[in-house]
This record gives C-alpha cells, structure tokens and sequence, in this order.
C-alpha cells in the first residue's frame, strides 16, 4: 500500500485510477482516446477519399497510394514499440509511487523515437523504388507511390513523436489532452489536403506534404505539453540517455505492439502481391479501399483498449487484482459490442462505403462485391484486443507477443498464400475472415486458462 507521501503528489487523475468506479473511470478515458484514434485514422483515410476523387487519374493514384501503407505501418510500428512499451512501465511505476523512474523510462524513449526516425528515414528514402515494387506496385502506379512516400518520409521523426510520445500522456490519465494532440494534427491535414492537392494542383505530392506538416504540429503539441507544468512526468535532459535496462523492459513490452503493427505491413505485403498476380491494379485497389475502412475499425477498438491500460497497469502495480480484472469484463463487453457493429454496417451496406473512396464504376462494384467477404469475421477482433492488451498491460510480454503473431504471422499470411491456388483470388480476401474468427477463440482461450495463474501470483507477490 502507498503511504501518504508517496501519493500526495500525484494528481487527482493518478489517484482516480485507484479509486473511481471502473465504468465511469473506463468511459472517461476510453472515449477520449476513442476520439482521437478516430482522428488518427483520417490521416490515411482523407488522404485517401481526396487522392480518390481526382479527376481522370483518381482510381490509379489511389492504387498507387495504397501500396505505400506497408511504409507507413513499419514507421508507425516502430513508433508503438516505443510508445505502447514504454507506457505500460510508466504507469506500473506511478502506481507504486515511483515517479522518478517513470519519467526515466520517457527520457529514454524521446532519444529512443528519435535515432529510429533517422534510421528509417535514411533505409527507406535509399530502397524505396525497389520496396514499393515488392510491395505489389506496378508500372501503372509506381509513380504516385514514388511522389507519395518521397515527401511523407521527411516527416518520419513528427510521426514518431506525435504517436510514440502521445502514449505517455494518455499514460497519465490526461485521456482528454491525448485527443487534443491528435485532433490537432488531423484538422490540420483536413484542411490542408484539398489546399495542397487541388488549389495548388499538386496531387498525391500534395497528400503527403499535408500529411507532414499536420504531423509536425501535432508533434510539436506534444513535447511543449510533455516540457510544460501540468504533466505528471516530463522530459528532462538529463533522462535523455539509452539506458540499457530500460531499453530491454521497454522492448520486452514493446515488441508484442510491434509485431502487430509491422505484420499489418507484412500482410498488406502479401495481399498486395497476391491480388496483383492473381487479378491486376483493379483488385489491389479494392484493398486499399478496405484496409482504409479496416483501420476506421481496429483503431478505435484499439483506442478503447488502450483506455483500459492504465488503469489494468496501475491497479495490477498498486496490488488491486481485483480492479484489475473488473476493467478487462468491462472492456471485453465495450470491444466486442463495437466490432459486431461495425461488422453488421459494412457487410449489409458495401456499396455506401466504396462510394466514400472511388466514383470509379468498376472499382466501385468489385469493392462492393468483395467486402462483405474480408469483413465476415471483424466482429471477433473485439475479443483478441480485450486479451492482448489486458496480458500487455500485466507484464505479460511473452503471452501478448505470442497472440500477436498468432492472427497474422501463424494464420492470415499463410492462409493468404495458400487458398489462392485453389480458389483464385477470392481465396485472398476469405484468408481474413478465417484467421480473424480462429485467432480471437484462441485469444480468449488462452486468457481464461492463464487469468487465475497470473492474478492469483500477484496478489500473493
């Protein structure tokens, strides 16, 4: 139990997460981060709908666009090993009053965020015209790729902040200022993609110079907040250093993040190539349009779970199993109820939501022939994220790290490689399906056989 010293100061919002009911507690800080993963997601998405929507040459920038998502998620998976390792830790040492060392583990990540923003901005403007073939561009498209990704990779090092550092203000329960440092970033990318695509005719060049310019305000928001009065943990030079422990414990919870978001990128990979070889430019497109509306999905699921983090992390450090197991029934009910929504709109009404992205009359309809097909299984992925967060935020990094190979790396590669050759290209988009339902049963199988272990040891630590 904390003494009184030890919790005098910290705010009230530390202190909340201790005490405050867990549904009210959860919708306050879950909304917010809902918000602003909702905000997060018009990046791509708005840079999609307008590049989509140009005159003549729309279908095929659009196309072009696409496969330069594999890029953009190795950067921000880069960004969640940081973020989403680091944070859980921060929030374990606050719960037990050790402040002083939380805010270690941000000095370390800031230097951390920044030398992977020159490594992969260095590799990726070096390879990218090879890389973009690889990831399934064609002659067709590989200019608008190129134009694309040139431009956004100068903004690496905002990207890395804006999603990295913003994890150790939702950390602190500052749930509402999360989505302020969001919201700011995509409002500006809302009004500056039709400036700098349309205005000043500079097409796909022009979404990716919106995109940066947005990311680097969002970024700046963030390390004045995190410089600043009312943060609970702030960046201090003399923290600025690799300390090797923390670096290992940050990558021990990291890298379960990771591997989710890198292996979006590894499976996009292998969609892309597999729709080209088995259809052509048409098929890759319909995948663009739906990795758009899969991302509208899976980052709000994700949002509503990284809600619960804190408080799973702060109550599991401060010795309160009990709290901690209430969050995870909460969320669990929140996710699944969410993507069974989700999952029920997009199956029943395809073609509303391939009009948002392409007034293209034949990608349009293979869109809206496809989609119900990808999305049949989305509803379960409410499950696997209640599970994997909830392992993630105990410390659980092996647990958390083997779920997030199991949907993608175990399951949707290898189905996405093998059913093609006996059902052509209608093999790849049922991969998704399969793997969504097999990996969350397995998820919530594993969470039921490990639950009792893993609390029962930390109420008798």
């Amino acid at each position: 139990m904390l003494s009184f010293k030890e919790v005098l100061p910290l705010a009230q919002s530390q202190s909340e997460l201790g005490t405050k009911p867990i549904g009210r507690l959860l919708f306050k800080l879950a909304v917010p981060t809902v918000i602003a993963q909702l905000i997060n997601v018009l990046y791509n998405i708005v840079d999609r709908i307008y590049i989509g929507n140009i005159p003549g040459t729309g279908a095929l920038a659009l196309t072009g666009l696409g496969v330069t998502f594999p890029i953009l998620m190795i950067i921000s998976a880069f960004a969640a090993f940081v973020g989403m390792g680091a944070a859980p830790l921060a929030s374990m040492q606050m719960g037990a009053g050790k402040n002083e060392k939380a805010e270690k583990i941000l000095g370390t990540s800031t230097l951390l965020l920044t030398l992977l923003a020159v490594v992969l901005t260095t590799v990726f403007l070096i390879f990218k015209r090879p890389l973009l073939y690889l990831f399934g561009a064609s002659d067709n498209i590989i200019g608008y790729a190129q134009d694309y990704i040139s431009i956004y990779l100068l903004g690496t090092v905002f990207v890395m902040f804006s999603l990295g550092l913003n994890a150790f203000i939702s950390a602190q329960g500052f749930a509402t200022t999360a989505m302020l440092s969001v919201l700011i970033g995509a409002v500006s990318n809302i009004v500056l993609d039709p400036i700098f695509i349309f205005a000043l005719n500079m097409g796909v060049r022009g979404a990716a110079l919106a995109t940066i310019i947005s990311q680097a305000v969002s970024a700046v928001w963030i390390v004045w907040f995190l410089l600043g009065k009312k943060t609970h943990l702030r960046i201090r030079k003399e923290n600025l250093r690799l300390t090797p422990a923390l670096v290992g414990s940050i990558a021990a919870l990291g890298v379960s993040p990771f591997i989710m978001q890198s292996t979006e990128s590894l499976v996009n990979i292998v969609l892309n190539r597999g729709l080209q070889n088995y259809g052509g430019d048409l098929y890759v497109g319909t995948l663009t349009i739906m990795t758009s509306l899969l991302q509208f999905i899976m980052l709000p699921t994700q949002g509503i779970a990284q809600g619960a983090q804190p408080i799973i992390s702060y109550n599991f450090g401060a010795g309160n199993a009990g709290r901690a197991k209430e969050t995870f029934r909460k969320l669990l009910t929140v996710t699944l109820s969410f993507t069974v929504l989700c999952c029920l709109a997009v199956v029943l009404f395809p073609s509303v939501f391939a009009r948002i992205f392409t007034p293209d009359a034949q990608l349009l309809g293979m869109t809206a022939t496809v989609m119900p097909i990808y999305f049949a299984g989305i509803w379960a992925f409410g499950i696997q994220i209640a599970c994997q967060i909830t392992f993630l935020s105990l410390g659980q990094a092996k647990i958390s790290l083997f779920l997030a190979l199991l949907r993608k790396i175990f399951l949707l590669i290898p189905l996405a490689l093998l059913l093609p050759r006996f059902f052509g290209v209608m093999g790849i988009y049922w991969a998704e399906p399969i793997a969504d339902i097999a990996a969350s049963c397995t998820s919530l199988v594993i969470f039921l056989v490990k639950r009792k272990q893993i609390f029962t040891r930390r109420e008798t630590a």
